[in-house]
């Protein structure tokens, strides 16, 4: 569906973005490719965590696995033997890189039929920084394909994990992201806002400032601040002064604080950060927020760090009902992603 400014909008039409929180149907991946520029001669030993991502998930809900023909199905298969497939689907969905929750599909339902469609933003590989991606630019349209649902073309660029929607009407995000020229140059933050309400059928827009060191994508959100609850977020805080990280972390502690939902004040709980990992002279963006809100669970990356207890019992105390699940990132954080990078839900329609 072309963005027709004469067509309704999925706002208009009544669809919104749930919370991650909220009961999933799935959990979409896409698997990496040996050939592929995100684990440069890591593919083996990123392995391991792969696996123990998607067997934590298989324990929680159904997991559709993008591949691109069937060797890369079989690679997958290798990878994943012996785990239980009654739950494991996967699509002929061709990828460039692994980072589903940025280059795949975001749902949004509303109460009528058709209740779950498909927003298929535009997308650049986090401002041209990677070429090819031209197979991941595609993806969100032909998951809709599959699944037979309808699709919403904003005719802007945005990846998944620079959002951040707490399923009532508000959305966080970042003046590093979403406001780079390497983006959106065409568009102010107006006419951003505006987008996002008309099709993630939020109201309330609210901004960070900048992302942690090491994050080429210009400061996701998902590496920062989280919603855990209508109105309470998790966010990361670096306790060193003398770390990069320290300012730009503080700096967005201080916005949270002056910000509201429906006049309401957020409720902030804070996120230790891992001790710093360099590797081929460049600091990773190792951050304990990009964790995944499955159905039953919540995988957390932890990075063999003194802080990794702090913080299991800190997203414990968030995710009371949820089981926690730890499960190292070291090698992960090398393709400069984890968890919340590598997926994205599927709400459940009745």
């Amino acid at each position: 569906m072309p963005n027709d400014p004469n067509s309704p909008t999925p706002a208009t039409l009544g669809y919104r973005m749930p919370a991650e929180w909220e009961p999933h149907a799935a959990t979409w991946l896409s698997w990496p490719r040996r050939e592929g520029i995100s684990f440069p001669g890591a593919y083996d030993r990123v392995v391991p965590t792969l696996r123990a991502m998607v067997e934590a998930l298989l324990e929680s809900e159904p997991v559709n696995i993008n591949v691109g023909n069937g060797a890369h199905e079989a690679d997958a298969r290798a990878a994943l033997k012996d785990l239980p497939n009654e739950r494991l689907t996967f699509h002929s969905i061709p990828t460039n890189e692994p980072w589903c929750r940025d280059h795949g599909p975001i749902f949004v339902t509303r109460d009528a039929e058709p209740r779950l469609a498909v927003i298929d933003w535009d997308y650049n590989a986090w401002g041209g920084k990677y070429p090819p991606f031209d197979l991941d630019e595609v993806v969100p349209t032909r998951v809709a394909g599959q699944l037979r649902l309808p699709v919403y073309y904003p005719r802007m660029i945005l990846e998944g994990g620079s959002i951040e929607v707490n399923g009532t009407g508000a959305l966080l995000t970042t003046e590093g992201c979403l406001l780079n020229p390497n983006r959106n140059p065409q568009f102010h933050r107006a006419e951003i806002e505006q987008r996002l309400r008309d099709y993630l059928g939020v109201g309330e827009i609210l901004w960070l400032g900048d992302g942690i060191e090491g994050d080429d994508t210009d400061g996701h959100i998902d590496d920062l601040t989280r919603f855990v609850s209508e109105h309470t977020v998790l966010t990361v805080v670096e306790e060193n002064e003398a770390d990069p990280n320290h300012a730009p972390l503080q700096a967005n502690v201080e916005r949270l604080r002056r910000l509201t939902i429906g006049g309401k004040r957020l409720e902030i709980m804070t996120l230790p950060m891992p001790a710093k990992i360099v590797r081929d002279d460049l600091r990773l963006p190792a951050s304990y927020a990009n964790f995944y809100i499955a159905n039953e669970s919540v995988l957390l990356p932890i990075f063999a760090d003194s802080n990794d207890e702090r913080a299991v019992e800190v997203l414990q105390r968030a995710f009371p009902t949820r089981r926690v699940v730890a499960i190292d990132c070291r090698e992960l954080i090398w393709g400069l992603g984890a968890f919340h990078c590598l997926t994205q839900q599927q709400p459940r329609v009745a």
